[in-house]
């Protein structure tokens, strides 16, 4: 399989819900703030948000949720990332999967009592793979948002990038709720089209047995809008609230885990297989 570039993810590159103490840690890993990488930071949101539109979620989700794209196992797949090149890590020049490994063994090591957790951190960013079939970066990587009603102020560049989104002049979409009823639940929200929806619907479609606790750090583990900041709790119903501090407990493990001292994966490996056996085994439609 070929090589493929996922240009910078903005996930990574710009995060003004940062405290001043992980700002600083951020910018011992990578520095997004100058120079021109933040140029291109800013295109990938403009593009993402000019594009992702409720018409475009839908229509990706039905291209998408059907699962015919592939068939193999998570492990394979999780190793698949390999081919991507990430350029939103100029400064750290090692494969995509020993991010996976090193956030499990974060979690691992804090909350070994919870093996489901361990494989969440595993495999939450198994959705990407999707850049090899040519999906574009900013329908792979980068916060997510509801989408189908007002785009709330903390969505990175929210100023600047959706000035031409139809859904933007779109009365029906342009309102506190838009399309959806007051705490209709997040499951009944429209999500821009990324790596967490993905992955959450490949887990649902091959009747994988995560908990939902673990469904819910896979599918809002981007949507930092809600799990940092505290928006859009006009649409969350009771469920939505009792799940929200497992996914701000995975961002903890989640976000700036990257360092020099890798992960030992042939030697890890066995174990996580045995996780995924448990978990998600076999051969999944992807």
């Amino acid at each position: 399989m070929r090589v493929v570039s996922l240009g910078p993810d903005p996930s990574l590159a710009y995060r003004p819900n940062l405290a001043k103490a992980e700002a600083k840690e951020k910018e011992e890993y990578r520095n997004f703030e100058t120079g021109s990488l933040i140029d291109r930071v800013f295109k990938t949101y403009n593009l993402m948000h000019t594009n992702q539109t409720l018409d475009f979620v839908k229509q990706k989700s039905s291209e998408w949720t059907g699962c015919t794209h592939t068939q193999m196992g998570m492990m394979d797949a999780i190793m698949s990332l390999d081919q991507l090149v990430d350029e939103s890590d100029p400064d750290v020049d090692f494969p995509n999967s020993f991010h996976a490994f090193q956030t499990a063994e974060g979690i691992r090591q804090v909350h070994p009592d919870k093996d489901w957790f361990q494989l969440v951190g595993l495999i939450h960013d198994v959705g990407k793979i999707m850049a090899l079939w040519d999906e574009p970066q900013w329908a792979v990587v980068g916060d997510t948002f509801p989408v189908g009603c007002r785009y709330q102020n903390s969505i990175v560049f929210r100023d600047t990038t959706f000035l031409d989104n139809p859904d933007e002049k779109n009365p029906s979409c342009n309102t506190e709720h838009g399309i959806y009823e007051p705490k209709c639940g997040l499951d009944s929200v429209f999500m821009s089209w990324g790596h967490d929806e993905y992955l959450y619907k490949v887990m649902k479609f091959n009747n994988c047995s995560i908990p939902e606790e673990g469904l819910y750090m896979i599918r809002f583990h981007s949507f930092y809008p809600w799990h940092s900041h505290g928006d859009y709790m006009h649409l969350c119903n009771d469920k939505d609230l009792r799940m929200l501090p497992w996914v701000q407990e995975f961002n903890k493990f989640d976000l700036y885990t990257k360092t020099t001292e890798l992960p030992d994966i042939d030697e890890l490996k066995p174990y996580y297989q045995s996780l995924i056996d448990k978990y998600c085994p076999g051969i999944l439609k992807w």
